[in-house]
């Protein structure tokens, strides 16, 4: 019996508010390792989200499917698609039909600001419990409501972390906040080894994008065609690496993107492209189609570092499934992507974050992991809309960039493997712990805390008005 297992009738009723966790989504993913490796602890209920969701109106019971992967027989775990994440009756509806115990929230806080609207009425009855995540400074004091209305603030980053305890000043003390890194299933996304035989695959899908011709070095991206993600920064940073090979050496280069190349929220990939190295240039591979997670963990395997230069990035998954795969990172140092570099202290311990030393993107601290290739941003833009009026635009040089993508290319295949395999076995180690299993019990223990020592909110909350602080700046700007 698996440790912890709850008989189903006992269990706490959680209503996730989220991506439907069939999809595909970086968050839809995640919510779903959380449901799989705690479905023995608890029984969820997925008001699962989409845009026009082509199965609104119905209802799925996954059990059977989640039991397989959970080690049980009696998970109980339903999906209702929804459009969006829901409003206010529907909510109430659900808390008194599906006996709700708690409600977990799994995305960005303003597509909750309706659920935070009448936080007081519901946790009168029940908690609320956020996963939550922020992608740059200075701390957002606009958030502040969203972050005063949960009961319990899983941050997936140390910087989502600290900037929970920074926005909440002295009412943090009355919060369950702890650090809750995003994990991914470390069975699917690993290093595939040459004596496998799901190797030939790996190597069949090399011989593909190649095309059959010789290659020495493959660089991947994975993410998103945003502006956000400087995918056109990091196209003219592989221009800036391989003008500085000779001709020879620059033919056995590849670069494979796995995105959509037009994006209204970011560009024309295509049209960046052909400016920069002409319309019969071939060692730039788009790889548009959608695939399932194993035949994403192959484009890791076959490639030799992951970059990604977002100029705000909450986490980054796309390095945590390279880690896990063995695949050495190239990333611009901000938000959560430094997490995942471990930069270490003058004692050797991973870096924290307080108000006096909210980031390392200005490079405080240099070690770090053997198969992080950082390169730190060298300014910052103050941006912001309506919705979200401050936050820092961090952003890295090109050639910056292209030095790092140099360094690993000039690494020899046993030294980027073995950079690689130490990331892999530091991401599934338990001070990382970048792993859904590794994820789900920081989840569940938090919970469990939760559930321990809660009381409902009381009928009535007297505020001393006199003594209500401005929202002003928390932390350092300059360090």
């Amino acid at each position: 019996m698996k440790e912890g297992y709850i008989p189903q009738e006992q269990r706490k009723n959680i209503l996730l508010l989220t991506d439907d966790i069939r999809l595909h989504s970086g968050v839809a993913n995640v919510g779903k390792e959380i449901v799989i490796h705690s479905a023995h602890k608890y029984n969820w209920y997925n008001l699962g989200g989409a845009i026009n969701h082509p199965e609104l109106g119905k209802k799925f019971d996954i059990s059977s499917d989640v039991n397989q992967h959970a080690g049980i027989t009696d998970s109980k775990v339903i999906v209702q698609p929804n459009n969006g994440y829901g409003e206010a009756q529907q909510i109430r509806d659900l808390i008194k039909n599906e006996k709700i115990d708690a409600i977990f929230l799994i995305t960005d806080p303003r597509y909750f600001s309706w659920l935070f609207q009448i936080e007081n009425e519901i946790r009168k009855k029940i908690p609320i419990i956020y996963l939550n995540i922020w992608d740059e400074y200075p701390a957002p004091m606009y958030n502040k409501a969203y972050y005063e209305s949960c009961d319990v603030l899983l941050g997936i980053s140390k910087q989502s972390t600290n900037i929970n305890k920074l926005v909440l000043g002295e009412k943090a003390k009355g919060k369950i906040i702890d650090y809750v890194p995003h994990g991914m299933n470390n069975k699917i996304f690993r290093p595939i080894l040459e004596n496998e035989e799901e190797y030939k695959k790996v190597k069949e899908l090399k011989n593909r994008i190649t095309k059959g011709n010789a290659s020495k070095f493959i660089l991947f991206f994975n993410s998103r065609n945003i502006r956000r993600k400087s995918i056109p920064d990091t196209l003219l940073a592989w221009k800036y690496f391989t003008d500085s090979l000779p001709e020879e050496e620059a033919k056995e280069c590849y670069f494979v993107l796995h995105v959509d190349p037009i994006s209204e929220a970011g560009t024309d990939l295509h049209a960046v492209k052909n400016y920069l190295f002409g319309k019969n240039y071939q060692n730039i591979v788009f790889s548009t189609q959608k695939l399932p997670t194993e035949g994403l963990n192959h484009l890791y395997n076959i490639a030799d570092a992951q970059i990604l230069l977002s100029s705000a990035e909450g986490w980054g998954l796309s390095l945590t499934e390279a880690l896990l795969a063995g695949t050495p990172i190239i990333a611009n140092v901000t938000g959560g992507m430094q997490d995942q570099m471990r930069f270490e202290d003058e004692n050797g311990d991973w870096i924290d974050f307080d108000a006096n030393f909210p980031s390392n993107h200005t490079g405080k601290y240099k070690n770090h992991g053997k198969w992080a290739f950082p390169v730190f941003p060298s300014n910052r833009s103050l941006v912001g809309s309506p919705t979200t009026p401050y936050i820092w635009d961090t952003r890295c040089r090109s050639e910056d960039a292209a030095e790092q993508i140099m360094k690993v290319y000039q690494m020899s295949g046993k030294e980027r493997k073995e950079a690689g395999l130490a990331g892999y076995k530091w991401a599934t180690s338990d001070e990382a712990g970048f792993t859904s299993e590794h994820m789900a019990n920081r989840v569940i223990s938090n919970m469990e805390k939760l559930f321990d020592t809660w009381t409902p909110k009381s009928r009535y909350e007297l505020i001393n008005v006199s003594k209500v602080k401005e929202n002003v700046l928390p932390h350092k700007l300059l360090y």
